[in-house]
C-alpha cells in the first residue's frame, strides 16, 4: 500500500483523524465545553476536508468515465453529511436527541469514508499518474487550509434543528 497515490494516502490520514474525533465526541456527555470544542473541530475538519476533496480528487475523477458514478455518489453523500452536520449543530447538546443524532451521523459518516477507502480509492488509484497525483495533492492541501479558515458552524439556532 506504500505505492498508493499521495492524494489518497493524504485523504485517508484525514479520515483517521476524523475517526478519532468521532470517538472522542462519543465519550463526552451533555452540553460540556469539551463536547463543544471537539464538535467545532470536527465540523471545521469535515467541511474543509469535503470541500478540498471535491476541488481536487473529485474534480479530476468526475471526468473519468470509469470513476464518474463513484464520484457522483461520494459528492452526493458529502451533501447529505453536511445537512446532518448542520442539523446536529442546531440541536441542543444537552438534549437526549443530540446524542441520538450524533450516533446516526457517526454511523453514516463512517460508512461514507469506509466506502471511499475500500471501494472507490482502489478504482481511482488506477487512474492517477504521478503528475496528476502531485497536482491533486497540492490542490487538496491549499484548498483544505483556505476552507478550514472559512469553515463555520451553521445554523446556530436550535429552532433550525429537524425534530
Amino acid at each position: 500500500m506504500s505505492d498508493q497515490a499521495k492524494i489518497l494516502t493524504r485523504i485517508e490520514e484525514d479520515h483517521n483523524r476524523q475517526r478519532e474525533l468521532l470517538d472522542k465526541i462519543a465519550e463526552t456527555s451533555g452540553d460540556s465545553e469539551e463536547r463543544r470544542k471537539l464538535f467545532e473541530e470536527l465540523n471545521a475538519e469535515l467541511k474543509s476536508h469535503a470541500a478540498a476533496e471535491e476541488q481536487s480528487l473529485y474534480a479530476e475523477m468526475i471526468a473519468e468515465p470509469d470513476a464518474n458514478d463513484e464520484t457522483r455518489h461520494s459528492v452526493a453523500e458529502h451533501h447529505e453529511i453536511d445537512e446532518m452536520l448542520n442539523d446536529l449543530a442546531a440541536t441542543d447538546m444537552s438534549s437526549p436527541g443530540w446524542l441520538l443524532k450524533f450516533k446516526e451521523f457517526d454511523h453514516r459518516y463512517r460508512h461514507h469514508i469506509n466506502e471511499e477507502e475500500e471501494d472507490h480509492f482502489p478504482d481511482f488509484e488506477e487512474l492517477i499518474d504521478e503528475e496528476t497525483d502531485a497536482k491533486l495533492t497540492k490542490t487538496f492541501e491549499e484548498r483544505k487550509k483556505v476552507e478550514k479558515e472559512e469553515a463555520e458552524i451553521t445554523p446556530v439556532a436550535a429552532d433550525d434543528a429537524k425534530e
